[in-house]
């Protein structure tokens, strides 16, 4: 089942399930969940690519933009680009609910594509998503702009502590490790 925005809002100021939400999703939250904010944008910067049945490397990164509350910035990906985009939000996830993310339509109504996943329970951290800019224009994001949907779910019978490396938010792995 879907938690109701009544419910979430609940839980944030019980057990902090979101941090650094916008104002406007702590006083009318549209939808069944969270819009949640463009916080930081990375290119991918040489290295290798790797996934093995038990060890794993991702690219290089460079962060090429940021969210300043003070500054305006926006982040130009032009067509045929690819970039990760991470949240301003922290999420603390309970052993008792998941994650799933959408994306907001006027992303995809303007040629962008993103892939979003799954917070298990137990996940603590910002997201990170991939999105490719598949259109023949660019398309200007400004930091702190709404740019994906998380929708909360209950896990029946608890879930499972997460155990990935991803924990904490990070972005990329250092170097080759072993999978968890």
């Amino acid at each position: 089942m879907i938690l109701g925005p009544k419910e979430l809002l609940k839980l944030v100021k019980t057990i902090k399930l979101v941090d650094n939400l916008d104002q406007r999703e702590l006083t009318t939250p549209e939808g069944a969940g969270f819009d949640i904010r463009l916080g930081e944008v990375h290119k991918l910067d040489g290295g290798k690519a790797f996934l093995g049945v038990t060890h794993r490397e991702t690219p290089n990164i460079k962060t090429v933009a940021k969210y300043d509350a003070k500054r305006l910035t926006s982040y130009r990906i032009k067509p045929g680009e690819f970039v990760l985009m991470s949240s301003i939000e922290t999420f603390n996830i309970p052993l008792n609910l998941t994650v799933n993310f959408k994306p907001r339509t006027t992303t995809f109504r303007s040629g962008l594509i993103i892939r979003t996943g799954n917070v298990a329970p137990g996940y603590h951290g910002k997201v990170t998503f991939a999105a490719h800019n598949a259109g023949n224009i660019p398309i200007v994001m400004e930091l702190g702009c709404r740019f994906a949907h998380a929708q909360f779910f209950e896990v029946k019978g608890g879930g499972t502590q997460y155990k990935g490396q991803w924990q904490g938010g990070r972005v990329t792995t250092k170097k080759r490790e072993k999978q968890i």
